[in-house]
């Protein structure tokens, strides 16, 4: 159920409005005006804001351009109502930074339409890792439970970057972030030739492909050589010669750590045996574990069992 907040000075309109995205299966927040709607807003994000143009001051333009210009809330989709109709007046409430407009009077179904559309684009966004710009977790998990229920068999890949904090130390995060980007590429490009596979990054330097199971070997191979022949853009000659750096370990000591590469760990997947997702965390966090142990960016199979 998503939080609607929904502010007008016109009590009338308030309930109205109230009850349209209640029948919509909306929670909702009333605010009586501007200032009021603000309040709420800061005490408590919701999920979608509403805002009646004309209703004192602040009104609604003024109160969208609040909300998005606070760096704690501009993420907030904002939609405005209001009488106005002409264009100068919808260009003012998008310049103020609002989502979508929708002139009164309207009919209740195009309300939840356009309310149910931001709020669905709001989610995608904040699931989106803003570094790869690949799904996060909640799509991952969502497109497990599909293939679940699918039926047919599937392969988790785990992608993780080792050696990845001393490297971060060490080259700084412009290439850092360099290398998380290029090993998100990376997943991707493979699973370009693999139809029906799907990638997430889930956050960190950690990336999941999903697979058929008789194409994760090969794939979690190729994203690593096209990985490894990426990074080299990203470093001075001596250090892709040398193929190591010295820095200092979790404890403070220094050594030499070779250059960050790409583990694998292949994790395949019977949907009808399926022991459920802490099962799953368990098993890829060791397969990953055997993975790193190996020099040069190993990969370690296993089949997911109760």
């Amino acid at each position: 159920m998503s939080d609607v907040l929904f502010a007008d000075d016109d009590e009338g309109i308030r309930l109205m409005v109230a009850d349209v995205l209640r029948t919509g299966g909306h929670a909702v927040r009333l605010a009586s005006g501007g200032a009021a709607a603000l309040d709420e807003v800061r005490r408590s994000s919701p999920d979608l804001v509403i805002l009646d143009w004309r209703m004192g001051k602040p009104d609604g333009i003024e109160v969208c351009r609040e909300i998005k210009q606070d760096p704690r809330l501009a993420h907030l989709p904002v939609l405005i109502l209001t009488g106005q109709g002409e264009l100068e007046d919808r260009l003012a409430g998008f310049d103020a930074g609002a989502d979508d407009y929708l002139a009164k009077p309207f009919d209740p179904r195009e309300l939840l339409a356009r309310a149910g559309a931001l709020l669905r684009l709001s989610r995608t966004a904040r699931d989106r890792n803003p570094t790869s710009g690949l799904p996060g977790g909640e799509a991952l998990y969502a497109e497990i439970d599909r293939r679940r229920a699918e039926g047919a068999p599937f392969a988790v890949c785990y992608f993780d970057l080792d050696h990845f904090k001393p490297f971060a130390d060490h080259f700084g995060f412009a290439v850092a972030d360099d290398a998380i980007r290029d090993a998100g590429a990376a997943v991707t490009w493979v699973a370009d030739g693999a139809p029906g596979s799907f990638v997430g990054h889930i956050g960190g330097d950690d990336f999941v492909l999903l697979c058929d199971p008789g194409d994760a070997r090969r794939l979690a191979a190729q994203a690593q050589m096209r990985f490894a022949n990426g990074l080299v853009s990203h470093l001075l000659p001596d250090a892709v010669k040398a193929g190591s750096y010295r820095a200092e370990d979790r404890y403070g000591v220094l050594r030499d750590f070779p250059l960050t590469r790409l583990s694998a760990a292949v994790v395949r997947i019977d949907p009808a045996r399926w022991p459920g997702m802490d099962r799953l965390g368990e098993v890829v966090s060791a397969a990953k574990r055997r993975a790193k142990s190996e020099e040069g960016g190993g990969i370690d199979e296993v089949d997911l069992h109760p």
